[in-house]
């Protein structure tokens, strides 16, 4: 087996070392066994913005030695499906409810239910019996817009207003690729809606017209170029973002934003954590996942990175402007199981047939 070690060393070389997101400490700081022999070596997506730096912090002050090891949620993912036979991450977080959807059908997860299960929500955590992830954070996937440049009473009511009603046609911004997972989100929201056993991959022909005329009358999304930047230039008046980037885009592009409230929901992105199965730390995965999805680790993280976490002890230290915001959206009712088994053939399908 390769070291642990030498292969986050590798993973730093190649440039796969993103920095994860993290947590802070509970009863059990200090008492960890954590640190005896191999690191934990923990894989997420969710590593930006300087979470990676404080998990490590507060992981070290309660007694664990963790490795951290970040890639973008497709690539851990595919990572930890090809090392399954041999693993190498002992936990890994921050991945949404598709992933690790496909996370559990290759058989990479081993089910764990943490201390802390009675405090969240367990309809956002494996639909499974014998459940192998659990939540922790959780964003809403919305519809922004221009409030400078649109008045409320404007806006659309849905997704499907902006490539069916005239007056949004060409001011919302479409994707240019298929490969973030806020847009998969956003397409899962769409096709999900069309759910048909004899339709192809699952969605039926008006849920792959509604795609279809998506790309056809949205302005393309440019690299590198921030939808709230589109906004100040006029360019377009619309697009997707995740709801924790909201405020962070005002601020440094002076714009007032909206966002739309559809009657059938929006998605949510649910970041989860689970247990790696034959990863050599088992003990120690389980009371890093103890410690970690705490009420007091994630009231923690909650307040150090404005963050709405999943846990209602948690909830106590969030923002609450964050928690206010959060309240006027209805959970779109998504059958992940359903989304994972088909969302690889409807990003094919959609690349090769609806997008220019």
């Amino acid at each position: 087996m390769l070291n642990k070690t030498k292969f986050v060393a590798l993973s730093l070389s190649a440039a796969l070392l993103l920095t994860a997101c993290g947590g802070s400490s509970t009863e059990s700081e200090g008492s960890s066994t954590a640190g005896a022999g191999e690191p934990l070596v923990v894989y997420t997506n969710s590593n930006s913005e300087g979470r990676g730096e404080w998990l490590q912090a507060e992981a070290e002050a309660a007694g664990f030695d963790i490795e951290i090891v970040g890639a973008g949620g497709g690539d851990a993912t595919n990572k930890l499906i090809a090392e399954k036979n041999n693993p190498i991450a002992d936990v890994v977080y921050g991945l949404n409810n598709v992933y690790y959807e496909q996370l559990k059908s290759e058989d990479v997860l081993e089910p764990y239910t943490p201390a802390w299960s009675s405090e969240v929500d367990e309809s956002l955590a494996d639909p499974g019996e014998e459940k192998a992830y659990w939540p922790l954070v959780q964003q809403a996937i919305v519809l922004a817009y221009n409030a400078d440049a649109v008045p409320e009473a404007d806006a659309p009511e849905d997704w499907t207003d902006l490539w069916t009603e005239d007056e949004y046609k060409d001011r919302y911004e479409r994707v240019s690729g298929m490969g973030g997972a806020t847009t998969q989100l956003v397409m899962a929201g769409i096709l999900s809606r069309y759910q048909d056993e004899n339709g192809d991959l699952g969605v039926s022909d008006e849920g792959w017209q509604q795609i279809e005329q998506y790309f056809q009358n949205g302005v393309p999304a440019v690299t590198d170029l921030d939808l709230f930047a589109r906004f100040v230039d006029g360019e377009v008046d619309y697009g997707q973002m995740p709801s924790s980037s909201i405020p962070g885009r005002e601020e440094a592009y002076g714009v007032t934003s909206g966002v739309v409230s559809p009657e059938v929901g929006v998605p949510y992105a649910v970041e989860q954590v689970a247990i790696v199965k034959g990863s050599d730390n088992q003990d120690t995965a389980k009371e890093f996942v103890d410690w970690f999805g705490s009420g007091e680790v994630q009231g923690k993280w909650a307040a150090e990175f404005n963050s709405l976490p999943v846990n209602e002890t948690a909830l106590e230290s969030a923002d609450p402007e964050t928690i206010a915001f959060d309240e006027q959206f209805t959970h779109q009712d998504i059958d992940y199981t359903f989304v994972q088994e088909n969302l690889g053939a409807w990003i094919e399908k959609i690349e090769l047939e609806y997008m220019p």
